[in-house]
C-alpha cells in the first residue's frame, strides 16, 4: 500500500471551497489538460453519498482509460472519500479535509493505493506512478493558489 499526503492553505471560506471540491464537474479544472480528463456520467449534481462518478482519463501514452468512483462518505463542509470501482489502480482511497483556519481553509488530500501487478508495483509506483501523482498534486496546488490565494 502507497500513501500520498498534501495540505495546502487557502485564502478562501471553508463554504466556498468546499462548494468548489463537491462539484465533480471542477476536477477537470484542477488536472493537468495532457490528462484528458473528462466526466463522462455523475457530474453537475451536487455531491451525495453513493454518487457514482465515471471519467476518461489518459494518464499514460495518451491512451485512454475508464476510471469509476464512488463517492463513499460525505459530511458537509467537513470531508468526503472517493473510491475507484473500476480504474488504473487496484485500489485507490482518497479522503479530502476541509478545516477552518484563520484566513481561510486548510484543504488536506490523504491517498492511499496500490498500482496494478501486484508483483512489479513496487517498481511501476518508483517509475511512474509516484512522480506523476506529484505533477498532478502540483499542478493542482497551482490553479488552486492562482484561483484562491494561499496562506503562508
Amino acid at each position: 500500500m502507497y500513501k500520498l499526503y498534501r495540505q495546502i492553505k487557502l485564502k478562501v471560506s471553508k463554504d466556498e471551497c468546499w462548494d468548489f471540491f463537491s462539484a465533480p464537474e471542477n476536477l477537470k479544472i484542477i488536472t493537468p489538460d495532457y490528462m484528458g480528463f473528462d466526466i463522462i456520467e455523475g457530474g453537475g449534481t451536487e455531491m451525495y453519498q453513493g454518487q457514482i462518478i465515471a471519467y476518461t482519463v489518459s494518464p499514460l501514452l495518451n491512451i485512454k482509460v475508464n476510471w469509476v468512483t464512488e463517492i463513499t462518505h460525505v459530511r458537509e463542509g467537513e470531508f468526503f472519500v472517493d473510491e475507484q470501482r473500476f480504474g488504473p489502480y487496484k485500489f485507490w482511497h482518497h479522503k479530502h479535509f476541509f478545516k477552518s483556519i484563520p484566513g481561510g481553509t486548510l484543504c488536506i488530500d490523504e491517498i492511499h493505493y496500490l498500482p496494478p501487478f501486484k508483483l512489479i508495483a513496487p517498481m511501476i509506483n518508483k517509475l511512474s506512478i509516484q512522480s506523476k501523482l506529484k505533477e498532478i498534486f502540483d499542478y493542482r496546488e497551482k490553479v488552486l493558489i492562482e484561483r484562491f490565494g494561499k496562506i503562508d
